[in-house]
């Protein structure tokens, strides 16, 4: 294992990796913007360097100062986390160039499967599924044209990323004009290549992901299925493990659909291949994403299998420690990415001091967080603050369980998605397992609390009335200039915080 490994990242997943670090007796470094000079991640590593001013495209993304850092702290290996460079080519090759490990697949590997299109002819090849689209990115008018031969609606795409930067649906020619230069600005602001490709738009589909494990002596497993449908503008909110959409014969082709895939070109490390499955149960490969995601928290829950601890083993040259007839999940997870956005305003991002943060715990619940009270929330990253998992031995406890976290939990400073994702585990449909990733903009909507001001009034009044009462001079037990004590204070304010 190598004795010391840098972390190229921030937030929950850099305090994800330092731990699993920690577990196998690793020296950890972190870096830092000088937004983040106070978070969590950089208190809790062996070591700390600053990379630069708070934006990504001077700090996070400058792959040769990290590099550099690495070099100076006597760091073997470099984990990148997901985001920022962890699908670089560039950054991977350049890792392996100054005597690095890059924890992750080959820049070979990585370079493909960047490529959607390219990744869509090897699965084509294999005889998997793919929806209708072209094999190439395609111009403006290539764009057009090919939109009118396949017919409306459609889904246009980014050639060179994922996690939902770059995708638009379109239902008209009209809209399709308007989208591909938005669509190729976002593109190029996100992944630095404005390339846009088209597929076919399979309505009211599921999104379901299957977790591959492949080491360098040529064993590739997988480890089940989750399921991502509950999508704000492609964004994942709720994940879940396994897919209640799925049977076990269903399930043993779509697993080993990607078994397939990481096996036709050799994967290492940690993978998700990612597909479509409509109405009618018919599956799609959609894209390959060469990295640790985000999800991997709910397959860790179902399967005992620690997935940071085994891309680090493979990193270092080892085999895997599992064959597939060992891995075997058990109950259901669910997980809530908790996010500094405002749903009644249109998911407007949210900034601001964390004045007080209350976590939940108790049985089979799991918080992977990025924040700490005193901490301030900048503008300048993604807005994920913290995930929140639960396991259940069924899925309606799962539920369950997860609904009594999300009322424990409590996070004052700014606005979060918490009020959403208490709705959404609230709602009769997504309890049925009834909902595909159009659900969140189309068929679901927020609960207005109609007696929120009449609540926030009662509150205040109790407290005003409490001030007069203890420090305006009408008690008079208590001597003068006595102080009041915290502790009342404190109960006041939990009151005012339930109302």
């Amino acid at each position: 294992m190598p004795g010391k490994v840098l972390v190229a990242n921030r937030g929950e997943i850099a305090m994800r990796i330092l731990r699993t670090c920690r577990e196998l007796g690793l020296e950890t470094v972190a870096v830092f913007s000088e937004a983040d000079r106070e978070a969590p991640h950089v208190r809790y590593a062996d070591e700390a360097y600053c990379i630069g001013p708070p934006p990504a495209q001077e700090s996070y993304l400058r792959g040769d100062k990290i590099i550099q850092v690495a070099l100076k702290a006597g760091a073997r290996a470099i984990h990148p986390g997901y985001g920022f460079l962890a699908e670089s080519p560039e950054f991977a090759r350049a890792c392996l160039e100054a005597g690095l490990i890059f924890v992750g697949p080959s820049p070979e590997v990585v370079e493909l499967f960047g490529d959607k299109t390219a990744a869509r002819r090897i699965a084509r090849d294999l005889g998997i599924p793919v929806t209708e689209g072209s094999e190439r990115a395609l111009s403006d008018s290539e764009l057009l044209a090919f939109a009118d031969r396949i017919g409306y609606p459609v889904m246009l795409k980014a050639a060179g990323g994922g996690g939902g930067m770059g995708m638009r649906a379109v239902h008209s020619r009209e809209e399709l004009e308007r989208a591909i230069p938005l669509a190729r600005r976002e593109a190029q602001a996100a992944f630095g290549d404005d390339r846009v490709y088209l597929e076919r738009l399979i309505k009211n589909a599921r999104h379901i992901e299957v977790q591959l494990l492949g080491d360098t002596h040529g064993h590739i497993i997988h480890l089940g299925e989750r399921e991502c449908s509950i999508q704000r503008r492609r964004q994942k909110l709720i994940e879940e493990s396994p897919s209640r959409a799925l049977d076990a014969s269903l399930r043993e082709r779509i697993c080993q659909a990607a078994v397939r895939i990481g096996q036709s070109v050799g994967y290492v490390g940690a993978g998700t291949v990612e597909f479509l499955l409509d109405s009618e149960g018919n599956f799609y490969f959609m894209e390959v994403n060469p990295r640790l995601q985000v999800e991997h928290t709910v397959t860790e829950a179902v399967t005992g299998v620690d997935i940071v601890m085994e891309q680090l083993r493979i990193a270092a040259g080892r085999e895997l420690r599992y064959t597939q007839d060992r891995v075997r999940p058990r109950g259901w997870a669910i997980e809530c990415r908790i996010l500094a956005e405002d749903p009644s305003q249109n998911f407007l991002p949210s900034t601001g001091r964390i004045s007080y943060l209350r976590e939940p715990g108790g049985p089979h619940v799991r918080v992977d967080s990025g924040i700490c009270e005193g901490l301030t929330i900048t503008p300048y990253y993604d807005s994920l603050l913290a995930k929140l998992i639960t396991w259940g031995e069924t899925r309606g406890m799962a539920i369950v369980r997860m609904r009594r976290a999300l009322e424990e939990y409590q996070i004052i400073g700014v606005t979060t998605n918490l009020d959403l994702h208490r709705a959404l585990l609230n709602s009769h449909r997504f309890f049925g397992g009834q909902f595909h990733t159009g659900f969140l903009e189309n068929q679901f909507f927020l609960p207005e609390d109609d007696e929120h001001e009449e609540r926030l009034a009662a509150a205040l009044t109790a407290v005003l009335l409490d001030y007069q009462r203890y420090a305006g001079g009408h008690n008079q037990k208590r001597t003068e200039g006595q102080p009041v004590s915290r502790w009342k204070m404190m109960g006041r304010w939990e009151l005012m915080r339930r109302w």
